[in-house]
């Protein structure tokens, strides 16, 4: 398959152009809680957030029925083409999932806790489903177990081909190789964790030393 692909979780702009300018992210995930740290109107927000980035953008609903999940991601929807309506796993979930899928809206299924449960996101028609490694942790569960799983169901079945696993809820880079090495076709994390992501402190080093001699030897001549 294609390479793992990297999703901002802000809903920061200037984040994601940071981002976005190191030619490493895919996509973007948004929340009502990453929302109201930024504020203003949500549907501005994601009109800018789908002009920087051409590839999949989370916009959640945040109705606990069916009819306002599908309400509200319609109008999600109209913003942009590459708007995915992000819609938490419950029963009334899964059924405006599969809502959807009959308008041919792509949909994340989020809040996933276990194989089961993303499993059933699949099945009824998710474009993503977000198993959420973070939080499994914080609860002295394995958050990469679901993954593990997932990543070894979907590669007994061809008629999952529509769903990609999206590792959320990632706290540090090691998160993010244990998701690829797993096989989750994406991971979201915030542009704190993609900048770690580049760091170690021997690159550091190398450099200070390459600068070090190099000016030595412009100094010599």
């Amino acid at each position: 398959g294609s390479a793992v692909k990297f999703f901002l979780d802000t809903a920061d702009i200037a984040e994601i152009k940071t981002g976005i300018a190191w030619g490493v992210v895919d996509g973007v995930t948004t929340n009502p809680s990453l929302y109201a740290k930024v504020g203003g109107s949500y549907e501005e927000l994601l009109k800018e957030i789908c002009g920087l980035t051409k590839g999949p953008v989370s916009a959640e609903v945040i109705a606990d029925d069916a009819d306002g999940m599908v309400s509200e991601g319609r109008a999600f929807a109209k913003i942009a083409s590459n708007i995915v309506v992000k819609v938490p796993m419950t029963t009334a979930g899964l059924e405006a999932i599969s809502r959807f899928k009959a308008e041919g809206i792509k949909t994340n299924c989020t809040l996933i806790f276990t194989a089961n449960q993303g499993l059933m996101a699949a099945k009824a028609g998710a474009s993503l489903i977000s198993p959420f490694v973070g939080r499994l942790d914080d609860i002295s569960e394995d958050g990469m177990t679901v993954i593990r799983e997932l990543a070894e169901i979907f590669q007994h079945y061809d008629d999952l081909e529509h769903c990609e696993i999206l590792a959320a809820s990632i706290r540090h880079p090691r998160h993010v190789t244990e998701s690829a090495l797993c096989g989750a076709h994406v991971a979201t994390m915030p542009l704190k964790v993609l900048e770690q992501m580049t760091k170690h402190p021997l690159t550091d080093k190398g450099i200070a030393q390459f600068k070090a001699d190099w000016s030595k030897a412009k100094g010599g001549k």
